[in-house]
This record gives C-alpha cells, sequence and structure tokens, in this order.
C-alpha cells in the first residue's frame, strides 16, 4: 500500500506527537494502517478526523479512538521516567528500522543515544541455552563491540542475556515485546539497570504498561532484526522464536549468521538447519567482519520530507460506491492473498480499492499479513 520511507521529519511538532500517538493507539490501526492513513489524508490530524466514518463505511457502528487524554497522560508518563517517544524518521530512530515493511511509528525509548548507530547487529539463541552456547554469545558481543558495533536482542533468559551483559562496555539495545516498564522476564532487573546505567537503550513499540502476549514476541523479533545488519543465532530448537527472528531477517534483506552446534543437541538443531539453508555458517566474530566486509553501506537517507500539510495532501478518490466494496469482500477469504493479485482481479481504480481497504480494516473485517497479502476475519 504506501510507502513510509517518503515520509520524513526532523522534529516532529508537540501538536503532531500527540496526533501520531492518537492515530496509532486508537483500534484495528497497526504501522502499514498508520501510513496509508498518512497517504489518505495528508496529516496524522486529518486522519484522526476521517477514521470513525471510514470505520462507519467498513461496516463498524461505533469506533474507539484514542483520546487526546491518554495520548498526553502516556506523554507525560514518558518524560516522568526519562524515557521519550521518538516518531519515524526523526534523529535517533534506529536507521535500518525505516527500511522494514511497517516499521513502528513511534518507538518508546529508554537510555543513551546508540539506537542511531548504523553499525548493529543482532545475536538471539535458546533460552535454556547451555554454558557453552552462552560463552560463546559473550565471546561474539565483546569481540564485535570491539570493532564498534551495538548488540541488539531481546533481554530475554540464555543467549540474550549473555550477549546484552557482555556488550554493557561497548553498547547494547534490548527490544521488549511489552511497554518499557514491564520487565520480562523480572529476574533480568539487574541487568536492565546494568544496560540503562552504562548508556544502553531499551525500546518498544508498544505503550507503557502493556503486558506481552504471546503475539508480541514475533512483533518484537522484527524490530531486533530490523534495527541489525545482520542476526547471529546461537542455539535454536526447530521451532523457536529465534527462528522467527531469522525468518524476519530474510524478508528484510538481512545477513543470517548461525553457529553450527552437535547434532545430539536439540537446542542446535535450528542454528543447524539454517546453515543447510543458507545461512552463513560463524564460529567467531572474525567470520562475521569477513562476511559484512564491503557492505557496511551508511544508513539510506529518506528522500522526502513527512507529508504533515492538508494543503499538500492527494486529492481524496470519491468514496467508493458498495457495489466495489462487495466485490472486494467476495474476493477475499480466509486464506491470505497478495494485495496487488486482488487489485488485478477486481479491475477496479486502485486508490479506490485502498480506502476500502482501510475502511474493511478499521472495522475489523480484514487482516494484514507480512509480505503485502491480506485476508477476511471471518
Amino acid at each position: 500500500m504506501s510507502n513510509p520511507a517518503r515520509y520524513k521529519a526532523l522534529r516532529l511538532s508537540d501538536a503532531q506527537r500527540l496526533a501520531w500517538l492518537r492515530l496509532i493507539r486508537s483500534e484495528n490501526i497497526g504501522p502499514a494502517t498508520f501510513f496509508d492513513l498518512l497517504d489518505h489524508a495528508g496529516s496524522a490530524e486529518r486522519a484522526l478526523e476521517l477514521l470513525p466514518e471510514l470505520s462507519r463505511r467498513g461496516g463498524k457502528k461505533s469506533y474507539r479512538l484514542c483520546s487526546t487524554e491518554d495520548a498526553e497522560a502516556e506523554l507525560a508518563a514518558h518524560r516522568a521516567r526519562g524515557a521519550d517517544l521518538v516518531a519515524f524518521g526523526e534523529d535517533g530512530y534506529p536507521p535500518h528500522l525505516r527500511h522494514i515493511d511497517g516499521p513502528p511509528p513511534v518507538l518508546s525509548v529508554q537510555g543513551g543515544t546508540i539506537l542511531a548507530n548504523p553499525k548493529t547487529l543482532g545475536i538471539v539463541g535458546a533460552r535454556n541455552a547451555s554454558l557453552s552456547g552462552r560463552k560463546l554469545a559473550a565471546r561474539f558481543a565483546q569481540d564485535l563491540g570491539k570493532q564498534d558495533f551495538v548488540i541488539v536482542s531481546g533481554l530475554a533468559r540464555g543467549i540474550d542475556g549473555a550477549a546484552h551483559e557482555a556488550a554493557l562496555a561497548t553498547g547494547t539495545v534490548a527490544v521488549f515485546a511489552g511497554g518499557i516498564d514491564v520487565l520480562y522476564p523480572p529476574e533480568h532487573d539487574r541487568l536492565l539497570a546494568a544496560i540503562l546505567d552504562r548508556d544502553g537503550t531499551v525500546i518498544s513499540e508498544m505503550p507503557l504498561g502493556w503486558k506481552p502476549r504471546g503475539r508480541d514476541f514475533p512483533r518484537r523479533n522484527r524490530l531486533i532484526s530490523g534495527i541489525s545488519l545482520g542476526v547471529i543465532v546461537i542455539e535454536a530448537a526447530k521451532a523457536s522464536g529465534s527462528l522467527h527472528t531469522a525468518r524476519f531477517a530474510l524478508e528484510q534483506n538481512r545477513e543470517i549468521f548461525a553457529v553450527p552446534g552437535s547434532p545430539l543437541d536439540p537446542r542446535s538443531e535450528g542454528a543447524n538447519g539454517l546453515i543447510r539453508q543458507g545461512a552463513t555458517l560463524v564460529t567467531s566474530a572474525e567470520d562475521v567482519l569477513e562476511s559484512l566486509s564491503g557492505r557496511l553501506e551508511p544508513a539510506l537517507p529518506l528522500q522526502q520530507r513527512l507529508l504533515e500539510d492538508d494543503r499538500n495532501a492527494p486529492s481524496p478518490p470519491p468514496d467508493p460506491d458498495d457495489s466495489l466494496r462487495q466485490k472486494v469482500l467476495s474476493a477475499l477469504g480466509p486464506a491470505p492473498v497478495d494485495l496487488d493479485e486482488l487489485i488485478r482481479f477486481l479491475g477496479a481504480d486502485t486508490r479506490s480499492i485502498h480506502v476500502i481497504l482501510l475502511e474493511l480494516e478499521l472495522a475489523g473485517k480484514i487482516e494484514r499479513h507480512r509480505g503485502n497479502k491480506i485476508s477476511a476475519l471471518l
């Protein structure tokens, strides 16, 4: 649908930041929908005005809009804990994250400024890691840190914790699945304090107070890979979250590195499988650096400034008629279909179809999937 890389803001105004926060916190709005609404409306403030009518046309009788009071309270809570809400395209937003599919419009950020460093590598692996696996994670983190790489991970037990701890002196980023004020696991309270004390950073796309659910961890994993130039996998079981991170890395055109392990250890089955599928086998930081040699490009620039002026907004298409809306619904089912394929099949005005999909998503009738696919929610 929209291309968020067309937006750039060196710094949002206070009114814009409040509107952005209200928009992303409103009902049935994810990152991709957020940027579609900016395309459609021209600004977050105008999008907020349109939301109730768009959702009504999609078939939803009442729509939950994030209130000004709730958004102001969230901003105040961030300031009270010394944290910030950093918007897409602003200074301090992770440079590589801007170019993934569906980048978070706003991030909760607490800590130092290392998040803007383009030399970032993710290290992930088993929660029930072996002693040798933890030692390997620490060695990779320390050696890469000495080469000015920031280590990114999810603050989980096992490999994540070992990597964070080893990178305290050189810089590490912990990505939360819930709000940055909701520590998981709780026994990492001292590690979290050490990260913040040593100018490390913690981030999340979820609001303060959000307790992570199972579905939130894959979202967290896409941020780990999205922030990073590549991901190093150490001890990952066959159906682990670390493999989800590697899959996101593949979709985001990131490098995937895997440390081989014993075929007798089920904790190494996933990493060994990645190597069979083409991931780069690494046993030291030197292997990673050699693989990245010549490819440490600077952060890609954003070419256009943020479209936040209604006068520059594209003229809205005419309201789609009910017959086209019904054709879109009839063409969708529970199996995800490619958006471009849907548009070709319908043979209708592309902008009108995009508007209808916005209406249906806001009404909770369709769901987005990775790879520009959508399905109906039955």
